[in-house]
């Protein structure tokens, strides 16, 4: 009887440890994307950039295929995204986000902007990875 109570404390310890530790990440994984938001709707590339890993390694795709680099992706944006007439506003609806590892996670979702070039909208899968303290995004497909 002794060993099933300690099992089952440890159990229920175990998985509110996991709950509470998933919960640091997803909610600075939210507040970086709120922060892209806000960026965004300011017509501030470089700040919306800021959630992005600025590595050669950081992979976007998009409509015409994989772009490969921080620098390369932020002239995309640039040159798609012109002007606050292009940009518009930025709504994010967040589907799913779920950590894949400690170090790893997806998030899924809807992205709109409103603006008078068009409104426009579609779906994105995001991959966050933990480098030096800091929760980035590597990946970005973005339909």
């Amino acid at each position: 009887m002794k060993k099933q109570l300690l099992f089952i404390v440890l159990y229920i310890s175990v998985g509110i440890g996991t709950i509470y530790a998933q919960a640091g990440p997803e909610k600075q994984i939210r507040r970086i994307l709120k922060e892209q938001t806000a960026a965004w709707n300011r017509g501030d590339i470089d700040a919306f950039m800021q959630g992005y890993w600025n590595n050669d390694s950081l992979l976007f795709v998009g409509k015409n295929g994989p772009t490969y680099g921080f620098t390369n992706t932020l002239n995309n944006y640039k040159k798609n995204y012109p002007n606050k007439d292009y940009m518009g506003l930025l709504n994010f609806t967040l589907l799913e986000v779920k950590p894949l590892s400690k170090q790893l996670w997806m998030v899924l979702g809807k992205w709109e902007l409103t603006r008078n070039a068009g409104n426009v909208s579609g779906h994105y899968t995001l991959l966050f990875k933990k480098i030096n303290s800091i929760w980035v995004i590597i990946m970005d497909h973005s339909s």
